[in-house]
């Protein structure tokens, strides 16, 4: 079950989620991008607005209302799986109006085989240098076996050699979860990791859960800002155009 947590109060953009992308709210780019995942059996949204689920409602989305008080989306998230019964569910991020299918479907394979996995995540190569240091990218190393270690604001690892040899990557905020650790997830004490860098996957590892991480092409471009809106809009306005050429 995909799931898309959508609230319409954002400190930095309020009511993006019903902001518009070539004609359309944001949310429904977001959904009718998840439906096109091959692993997914269905796809709603979850939010405590009535304006957004009216909008929902109106393209012929799947919605479901859910509690004000959540502090993170895999809360909103675990509130859903007790009333919608799945093995996996996905937390597919509500700013993302461009998020691929295939990543998506990368998510999920990354915990379909292996009973042990609580969740699993995406990584992707970190090409500018400048996203090593900003603390806005949260960055992620893995043991060998490809379970995450740590997430962090900050550069990790740190490379005390100087070398320049070492690959960063960045984590790519698409979860997956299995439904008994989902509904678990709201119970498990917050610990000081968590409260410090503000993320919500370091409450699995702190309390001993896995996380595997599959690394990925895909570019994340979630939508924080106007400017990002504009962004997005201008590369939808391209891909349409290219579309366009490519019929005649």
């Amino acid at each position: 079950l995909g799931i898309i947590p959508a609230r319409l109060a954002s400190s930095r953009f309020p009511a993006k989620a019903l902001s518009l992308i070539a004609g359309k709210p944001m949310v429904q780019h977001v959904y009718e991008r998840a439906l096109q995942s091959r692993y997914l059996s269905e796809v709603l949204i979850a939010t405590d607005d009535d304006q957004i689920a009216e909008a929902v409602r109106g393209f012929g989305g799947k919605v479901r209302m859910t509690s004000t008080d959540h502090p993170t989306g895999t809360d909103r998230l675990a509130e859903v799986a007790w009333s919608e019964p799945a093995a996996i569910y996905v937390n597919i991020q509500g700013d993302e109006p461009l998020i691929d299918p295939a990543a998506i479907d990368a998510a999920v394979m990354s915990i379909r085989e292996d009973e042990e996995l609580a969740m699993g995540t995406l990584k992707k190569r970190i090409e500018d240098p400048a996203d090593i240091l900003n603390p806005n990218v949260v960055k992620v190393v893995t043991n060998l076996a490809g379970d995450a270690i740590y997430f962090s604001r900050c550069a990790i690892p740190y490379e005390r050699a100087s070398a320049g040899t070492m690959t960063y990557f960045k984590h790519v905020g698409l979860y997956v979860y299995r439904g008994d650790f989902l509904r678990r997830y709201p119970d498990l004490p917050i610990g000081p990791l968590e409260k410090a860098e503000r993320l919500e996957q370091l409450r699995a590892l702190e309390n001993g859960f896995k996380i595997r991480v599959v690394e990925t092409e895909y570019e994340s471009l979630g939508v924080d800002t106007p400017e990002d809106l504009e962004r997005v809009n201008r590369s939808e306005e391209r891909r349409v155009g290219k579309e366009c050429r490519s019929r005649w």
